[in-house]
């Protein structure tokens, strides 16, 4: 039994907030049980130095935790970001980039920020999906303002995590099951099911294909929740 009483295959409430952010190109307040991320995208004017004259676009992310995220305070990373964060950092973008026609943003760099103002778990999952629908209205907004033809978001994408828990297969992990579990996966797939990047570490004991198995199947059932929960926040239906 999940101490919060969750069934197995059920994901955390989901709210997510369009627009949190009245000055960025798009903006959201993604809310996953306790975990709350602020995503941003802003347009810049300076494009990598390696993509200059190649007529396409790119989409880089930065991700933080404020130094009271959790329960015992972490001090923000001035210098540099730790080895986690980056890492972060480029699952974020790279999510992104996977669903998007980067030839059709024509020299238009975007840049997200995730800022993870209260943490729970999942937070690098939470960043994505959420993050995708600030991405959304980003887009939106600069075809409004005709520096996009056409939009280049191919389909949507989203991002959960799964994790073996006193001995079974559960869904979208929280900090507490994070903590004790055999086993932590995240997966990142696209509404069509298609695999962006998993991640997954057994903790104490290997686990077997069919284990798995059983862990991409409870994630496409969140993934499909998490992209019913985007499009209800972008008023589509």
């Amino acid at each position: 039994m999940r101490h919060t009483g969750r069934r197995n295959d059920e994901v955390r409430q989901v709210e997510i907030i369009p627009n949190y952010n009245p000055y960025a190109e798009g903006s959201c307040l993604i809310k996953s049980g306790n975990t709350h991320v602020i995503c941003t995208v802003s347009q810049e004017e300076k494009l990598p130095q390696w993509l200059k004259g190649q007529k396409k676009g790119w989409i880089t992310a930065e991700y933080a935790m404020i130094p009271r995220a959790t329960q015992v305070r972490v001090p923000r990373e001035l210098k540099k970001p730790s080895g986690r964060t980056q890492e972060i950092q480029r699952l974020i973008g790279r999510s992104l980039r996977s669903v998007v026609d980067l030839e059709k943003m024509h020299d238009i760099s975007l840049v997200v920020d995730c800022d993870v103002v209260q943490a729970d778990g999942g937070t690098r999952t939470a960043s994505i999906t959420g993050s995708f629908v600030a991405l959304y209205l980003a887009i939106q907004k600069l075809m409004s303002e005709k520096k996009l033809k056409e939009n280049p978001i191919k389909e949507f994408v989203a991002a959960i995590s799964c994790g073996i828990y006193q001995g079974e297969s559960i869904l979208d992990v929280d900090y507490e099951e994070d903590s004790h579990a055999q086993a932590d996966t995240n997966f990142v797939l696209t509404e069509s099911g298609k695999i962006v990047e998993i991640q997954g570490t057994a903790e104490e004991t290997p686990f077997e294909e069919e284990r798995f198995s059983e862990l991409l199947s409870l994630a496409k059932g969140g993934i499909k929740h998490l992209i019913s929960k985007q499009k209800e926040a972008l008023g589509i239906k």
